[in-house]
């Protein structure tokens, strides 16, 4: 076959196309403005009033960590790559059951606006607000890149310059926030799923059915280039094994599942501990066919291009291999289609946006403000702040975002900066919850040694950016474990209820 994208190296959407992309943008503005009534207390702005069932739960937190990256960044690491990094899609069989059973029923235990209140709970409250900081600090950098990341896609394929692009994504999602509070975010993320999957799905369609030979094609094609090979070496400088990706890709994903306020939140939303147990398991088994479709789509478009003789990234028509599936889409998929599936980048962008943003305002409110109020702040001033704080965030994130192509490809940046910072994080969570012995100096001094080895292997060492996560949550655990027993027990205050062994028989709220 031949492909007519060596004809259109500089083709952008069609004005059908781009009618259906601000269509999209204008029903995400609805949503907002629609969910803006009824927001009485905070409970309702920032927890959806505790009231959301288990399919919503589970398709919202699915996709508040599928972003933009994701519809970008898997397809392009497979086009260049090949399939090593699918494996990944499974590692949800691992996690889920260890989320369920460890980590869920302690934060409904305390009853919880932000995750970090369990480290108070568990150790003190100085260690509450470091890591609530860490935490701002760290999804700043993550909610950048994901402006980024489809606003520089789409800046090659619309012709809009890269500044309009990271402008609208920032103001449209900021506003939809502010305004909706979390059900505006959660349905957004259903919305945003559908049109997902079903900008996928029609990729895929198109790019079987212009290869020669089909699904048949493809796999011979896979095959021939080592495109369908898993590396199992156990070398940890390797970038992406076997094992790397099933061992170092499930600590990363119980990072995310475990102890990022951008997850936890949305599962809190559910109405009580089995509603939420329930939506783990539902996003674990919607998680896989899911993540693969991204994977298997990269393969796909690799063989189309294979087939046809032309590979864009290296005629140099794409300025990066992270451009890949837009252009795709711009040049191959039939007028219409290709206005959905670019609203549908957007889409997975702004659901990741507007979460984080979300989980920012709680942190901020819950973790950094209330505590240190010398008065109670009632519910409407709570509300008005939040809505403040949104609008805040929401800025400073786009001002970031001009700078984020600095981080990195868009597969490995975020694996980077969770691997650096969320690693530790998720060790002192286990030694929390794991050891009654384990006391705040020992948390402390395991926490910042964690992250200093954390650091170091990732600046002074070869190894894999996949087993970052996991050196940080095993040097953390281990050193924290040591120093604690250089001081005496904690007291059983911070025990009872909060370490695994002891916490109380009845779960259910």
């Amino acid at each position: 076959m031949e492909s007519n994208i060596a004809l259109h190296a500089t083709s952008h959407l069609g004005w059908v196309d781009y009618g259906i992309f601000i269509f999209y943008l204008l029903i995400t503005i609805a949503i907002g403005l629609y969910f803006s009534k009824g927001q009485k207390d905070i409970k309702e702005y920032l927890m959806a009033g505790k009231s959301m069932k288990s399919l919503v739960v589970a398709i919202t937190v699915m996709v508040s960590v599928f972003s933009g990256i994701s519809f970008l960044g898997f397809p392009a690491e497979v086009y260049s790559n090949g399939m090593g990094y699918s494996l990944l899609a499974f590692t949800s069989f691992v996690t889920t059951p260890i989320v369920n059973s460890l980590f869920m029923p302690f934060f409904h235990r305390v009853k919880l606006f932000s995750a970090y209140q369990y480290l108070e709970a568990r150790f003190t409250g100085k260690l509450r607000t470091t890591i609530a900081i860490i935490f701002l600090s760290r999804t700043l950098l993550w909610l950048s890149l994901v402006i980024y990341a489809p606003a520089l896609a789409l800046e090659h394929v619309t012709g809009f310059p890269l500044w309009i692009l990271v402008l609208a994504m920032g103001c449209i999602t900021t506003f939809y926030t502010t305004l909706g509070g979390m059900k505006a975010v959660i349905w957004g993320d259903v919305l945003q799923f559908v049109v997902l999957m079903g900008g996928l799905i029609a990729i895929l369609i198109v790019a079987v059915l212009g290869t020669e030979g089909g699904l048949d094609g493809v796999w011979a094609i896979g095959k021939e280039t080592g495109h369908i090979s898993f590396d199992f070496s156990f070398n940890p400088a390797v970038r992406v094994t076997v094992w790397g990706v099933i061992l170092g890709g499930a600590v990363h994903n119980l990072v995310l599942l475990a102890t990022d306020q951008t997850s936890i939140q949305r599962y809190m939303t559910a109405k009580d501990l089995k509603t939420a147990r329930k939506s783990m398991w539902i996003k674990a088994f919607v998680w896989v066919p899911c993540a693969f479709l991204f994977y298997f789509t990269g393969l796909v478009i690799y063989c189309f291009y294979r087939d046809s003789g032309y590979d864009p990234v290296s005629s140099g028509a794409l300025l990066n291999v992270d451009q890949i599936l837009p252009y795709f889409v711009v040049n191959e998929m039939p007028k219409g289609f290709a206005g959905l599936i670019i609203a549908g980048i957007a889409a997975a962008s702004m659901s990741s946006i507007s979460s984080g943003v979300n989980s920012m305002t709680t942190v901020s409110l819950v973790d950094l403000i209330a505590p240190y109020s010398k008065q109670d702040i009632d519910e409407d001033k709570k509300v008005r702040y939040a809505r403040i704080m949104t609008i805040i965030y929401g800025i400073v994130i786009t001002l970031i975002a001009f700078s984020a192509g600095r981080f990195g490809s868009l597969l490995e940046a975020p694996v980077r900066i969770f691997g650096m910072l969320g690693g530790p994080l998720l060790g002192l969570f286990l030694l929390g919850m794991l050891s009654q012995r384990a006391n705040a100096q020992g948390a402390i001094i395991g926490w910042l040694s964690g992250t200093l080895v954390t650091i170091a292997v990732v600046f002074a060492t070869d190894i894999s950016f996949l087993w970052y996560a996991l050196i940080g949550v095993i040097s953390c655990y281990v050193i924290g474990l040591v120093f604690s027993f250089l001081w005496p027990k904690p007291m059983k205050d911070k025990t009872q209820g909060f370490v695994w062994k002891s916490r109380f028989e009845s779960e259910e709220n």
